[in-house]
């Protein structure tokens, strides 16, 4: 953990409205504002910062302020042709995604959510300026302070602005449903699988990459599975990852 001289005025300002006399919590979209019990109706509530602040492409690396939403980012990042590995729903902020700790359901295939954070600013409990992390991936100084961050629901800080990895946007990406498959070997035999669902009776695989790659997999899928997978996106399909294992679906439904 590094404490540099931070003089970003809307940094500075956000510290301030922090202070250190009574309880507060940062409100973001309110998408998850449930999460962890209900807050003390004596805090008081604040808003974090919005804005991009920078986006570069070449380093594959966004700065943005912690009460921007993540739909924005992803916008931003669009024109780029990159994205993050930030759970979206509508209203989420970045902020707000990174206490609340959820990975999106695309986490199989494009890692966890806390691994896209490498820099967060934020005020802690002293009303100073924290910075943990850094700008680059060579930069591991304090990368640990980012990923306790992650899922704390801001009890550890109120977070200013943060600045995440990001990634391409993949080439092509559709949602094949296979009814009777088992999971497990789908899982270990299609590299470009971003997603896999099981309700129990149907298996959805999100196969995201490039054309040619997917086109392999899902040749795959059909010598898996010897049929034809439909090309069908799961119903009610969430934003983030919330599931169990396999196994775990299994034993629920033996003692059902």
């Amino acid at each position: 953990m590094t404490r540099p001289t931070i003089d970003d005025p809307v940094l500075l300002g956000f510290a301030a409205e922090v202070g250190t006399d009574d309880q507060v919590t940062v409100r973001g979209g309110g998408t998850r504002w449930e999460v962890g019990g209900p807050v003390d109706p004596a805090a008081r509530v604040i808003r974090a910062p919005v804005g991009i602040v920078d986006v570069r492409p070449d380093e594959m690396t966004a700065h943005v302020r912690a009460g921007t939403t993540v739909a924005e980012l992803h916008g931003a990042l669009a024109e780029a042709g990159q994205t993050t590995a930030l759970a979206e729903s509508p209203d989420s902020t970045v902020g707000g995604a990174i206490a609340v700790g959820h990975s999106p359901v695309t986490r199989l295939g494009r890692g966890h959510s806390r691994d896209a954070v490498l820099q967060v600013r934020y005020v802690d409990a002293a009303g100073r300026l924290v910075t943990g992390g850094g700008p680059t991936v060579k930069n591991v100084t304090g990368f640990d302070l980012p990923r306790l961050l992650f899922g704390s629901l801001g009890t550890l800080g109120c977070m200013a602005d943060v600045i995440v990895r990001t990634r391409p946007v993949p080439e092509v990406e559709h949602w094949y449903r296979v009814d009777g498959a088992d999971p497990g070997p789908l899982r270990a035999a299609l590299p470009t699988a971003a997603s896999m669902l099981w309700d129990g009776e149907s298996t959805w695989t999100l196969l995201a990459g490039y054309a040619v790659d997917v086109a392999d997999d899902l040749d795959r899928l059909r010598d898996l599975t010897g049929g034809t997978p439909v090309e069908d996106p799961p119903p009610h399909l969430p934003p983030f990852r919330w599931s169990r294992r396999p196994r775990d679906l299994r034993r629920l439904g033996a003692e059902a």
